[in-house]
């Protein structure tokens, strides 16, 4: 693998009996990037994303992250990245605060590593007043603030963030969009899976799943050039036709 590149995938495909989830997918992610995986629900974006964590075996092509084969080096990839699932991957019977001793252990952290960042996560997202109040009882927004800051506690190479914008208002929304910001700019390579196609605008470069395949894939002016459009709506669009 290339020092720029954390992801380097080559005709990854998923097979399910006779469906094809995802169909022959071949591309790369920069380190340092914020990757959108743009797509409609059910395009393959999930499957996709399934495979790149190790979650999921491929049914054939390659793919390695961070350095790591997706099938044969899953131990190690899953040291490596972080990962943020649609239902924020939070225990709902812990506090906010037991949730991160609970991931800073799984994630190999030491005692004082996990006090340490406990403190500099609760500051940075103003929350400490709610450090002992059970997940189940904090609101949908700041839930997906604590996902988030939860998955990359470890500082991963990759985060992989599906749909984590899905079921909140705009200006969450943005300010979720704010904390991926930083994210990267502290060195950790963002990929995110949206159907939200206005959220491409955010993102380095986007690539755009229709129906299992990757139909397209660019920075949003590339994109917006090529396919003649103003906006990602028009682009989906033309490409889904």
């Amino acid at each position: 693998m290339t020092d720029d590149k954390v992801i380097i995938a080559k005709d990854l495909t998923k097979k399910f009996g006779d469906f094809t989830a995802v169909d022959h997918i071949t591309f790369d992610v920069k380190r340092g990037e914020i990757f959108g995986f743009l797509g409609a629900n059910g395009a393959g974006k999930t499957t996709a994303m399934k495979m790149l964590t190790g979650i999921l075996s491929s049914t054939s092509g390659e793919a390695k992250v961070a350095g790591f084969d997706i099938n044969t080096e899953r131990n190690e990839l899953k040291k490596h990245i972080g990962y943020m699932s649609q239902k924020f991957s939070l225990y709902e019977d812990l506090t906010f605060k037991e949730n991160i001793k609970f991931y800073g252990g799984i994630y190999g952290l030491s005692k004082e590593d996990i006090e340490r960042k406990t403190g500099e996560m609760l500051e940075r997202l103003g929350l400490q007043h709610i450090e002992n109040t059970l997940i189940k009882e904090i609101p949908l927004g700041w839930k997906q603030k604590i996902a988030f800051s939860v998955a990359i506690l470890h500082h991963p190479q990759i985060v992989f963030l599906d749909e984590p914008t899905s079921g909140v208002d705009p200006i969450t929304r943005r300010q979720f969009w704010n904390l991926i910001y930083e994210a990267a700019e502290d060195g950790i390579t963002v990929f995110v899976t949206t159907h939200y196609m206005d959220e491409a605008e955010y993102c380095d470069r986007i690539s755009m799943m229709v129906q299992g395949k990757m139909q397209a894939l660019g920075s949003l002016k590339e994109l917006l050039t090529k396919y003649q459009s103003k906006d990602m709506d028009e682009v989906f669009i033309k490409l889904a036709r």
